[in-house]
């Protein structure tokens, strides 16, 4: 039985609305439209649009530019959908507040929100650390900001590391990248994982039932059959290299055929050098390159669908989607965008990506 049968038959087509712990039900009743966003650069977003003219202290006004019922630093949380799909799709504040006045509708309140990486985002600095792993970066920026850390990622232990003129959040976003790890917030905890081992949930979705809409691609133009990542080991002295291949996707596959085994069986070989890296240990050029090939290898088959609103779609989740023919099978959420309007009440927008295809 696909997930979406779980749901019930009638919910609520708007989402619900939680300010500085209150239930708002004034926002649905203003709502005009709604997006929340998330891909895997980690951070939440969603701009909120409510119709901002009636009745303020007895008189006709703007309710939303009212700072008792709208102000900067609020604490916005947002639900959407029902049942086995139903929670909590955006947790953060408001930082920004948006005046719209249109000929021919009435006046506007634009609402615009992040979650709690804003925090790393506005912190700027330049820094060095020296002889730590991203592991301990990513444990230290969490400390300076007063989040708790939960870290599970692979990777060297680095002589020195510099933050030169980047936010906390950007310097951040580069180390995990560069050990194939994700980076994101819940509440007061920041999550670095490596993006083979997150699985944020898992569910299942059928054309008809739950998925409304889907298109997929699978294209060998980015694909290659190794990938190569030279250095210099100052210690030794001596030159680094390391070739990673498909075997680098292990535990990613399950019956799929990757695209590189594709790639060598319809067009032939093809390998890429990688010049812009200086990995300075044979630890570090083998992390390298086998983090950029399986980063390159999902994107094999890339897909974008719409679905019911469901809060488990998330960036991390795991979606089993079917009656889509070849392209059925098990992908990696990579985007997410829930979307109200009032013509077609709410949505899930997603991507997906997925290392290999069933053949």
């Amino acid at each position: 039985m696909p997930d979406s049968a779980l749901a019930p038959a009638l919910y609520p087509a708007a989402p619900a609305f939680t300010v500085d712990a209150e239930p708002r039900p004034d926002w649905v009743d203003a709502l005009k439209s709604l997006v929340v966003e998330e891909d895997v650069l980690g951070m939440r977003r969603c701009e909120v649009t409510l119709a901002n003219w009636g009745a303020v202290d007895g008189a006709l006004g703007f309710p939303y530019f009212d700072a008792r019922r709208l102000d900067f630093g609020m604490h916005l949380q947002i639900d959407v959908g029902a049942g086995q799909g139903g929670g909590t799709v955006f947790d953060g504040r408001i930082t920004a507040i948006e005046g719209r006045f249109v000929r021919d509708r009435a006046p506007e309140a634009l609402v615009l929100a992040e979650d709690r990486l804003q925090e790393l985002r506005m912190t700027r600095r330049s820094r060095t650390f020296e002889n730590v792993s991203d592991a301990d970066v990513v444990r230290q920026v969490a400390g300076e900001h007063g989040l708790q850390a939960s870290v599970d990622v692979d990777g060297p232990t680095h002589r020195v590391l510099a933050q030169l003129n980047q936010s906390d959040l950007a310097f951040l976003r580069e180390r995990v990248r560069a050990i194939d790890a994700e980076l994101w917030i819940e509440g007061s905890t920041l999550f670095a994982q490596a993006r083979s081992r997150r699985n944020a949930s898992s569910l299942s979705l059928t054309y008809g039932e739950g998925l409304r809409e889907f298109a997929a691609c699978a294209d060998l133009a980015g694909q290659v059959s190794g990938l190569t990542v030279s250095g210099w080991d100052v210690a030794s002295r001596s030159a680094i290299r390391y070739r990673a291949t498909a075997s680098a996707l292990a535990g990613e596959l399950g019956d799929d055929t990757s695209g590189s085994e594709v790639l060598d069986q319809s067009l032939g070989t093809r390998d890429q050098q990688v010049v812009h890296t200086l990995p300075f240990t044979a630890q570090e050029a083998q992390g390298l390159a086998e983090a950029l090939f399986r980063r390159t290898a999902r994107r094999f088959v890339t897909g974008t669908g719409v679905a019911e609103a469901d809060a488990r779609l998330t960036v991390g989740a795991r979606v089993t989607l079917g009656r889509v023919g070849r392209f059925d099978g098990k992908y990696d959420v990579t985007k997410v965008r829930h979307v109200f309007s009032l013509e077609t009440g709410l949505q899930t927008h997603f991507q997906v990506e997925r290392a290999g295809l069933c053949r």
